[in-house]
């Protein structure tokens, strides 16, 4: 698949992430139900907890949602570019020492803590941040994509501010909300120009 369509697709997923969120708005002023749920999730957490933090709860899983899509997007355009370019040693000859060594820490507190690792990639031990600075370390092989150093550190920046009160269970206001989308359409349109 041609990196255009994938950019086509990409932003047709987010639009459409963005309209259910719109619906789901919608359905909360008017009070009528537009979208059908599955209610086995709601009738299991919903017994344990307030009906509040359970209304805010499915609020938010629209937007840790699209932060997750965005995220895993970016690690896949990361291991993609790299490795086409750098071949499989990419990671030890690419990425910053101090990303790596972060990564490998962050690797041996999960196998410490005995549970199921969460992947053998190191970049999924990358923080969002760390994701970006390894874009910026490597720009040359990076700008036939992300088309000015300038937008995509103010885009990556915007992005992880944002990722603070969804990673963190706080509710965003509606102008982060809107910020949010906002800032989703400008990382899709940086990679489209």
């Amino acid at each position: 698949m041609t990196e255009h369509i994938e950019n086509r697709l990409r932003s047709f997923y987010f639009s459409c992430m963005a309209t259910n969120g719109d619906l789901e708005l919608l359905e909360k002023s008017c009070q009528v139900r537009l979208v059908e749920k599955d209610h086995k999730v709601e009738s299991s957490i919903s017994d344990y907890f307030e009906e509040s933090i359970f209304r805010e709860a499915n609020q938010m899983a629209q937007h840790y949602m699209t932060f997750y899509c965005l995220e895993r997007s970016a690690r896949n355009i990361i291991v993609g570019k790299l490795e086409a370019i750098h071949g499989g040693g990419w990671w030890g000859e690419k990425v910053p020492p101090n990303i790596q060594t972060s990564a490998s820490q962050n690797m041996q507190r999960e196998l410490d803590a005995g549970v199921t690792p969460r992947s053998e990639s190191e970049i999924d031990y990358t923080t969002f941040g760390e994701l970006g600075e390894i874009v910026k370390a490597n720009w040359a092989d990076f700008g036939d994509i992300f088309k000015s150093t300038k937008a995509f550190t103010k885009i990556m920046t915007n992005l992880n501010v944002l990722r603070g009160p969804i990673a963190h269970c706080s509710p965003l206001s509606d102008d982060e909300v809107l910020r949010l989308k906002l800032t989703v359409k400008d990382w899709i349109r940086l990679q489209s120009t």
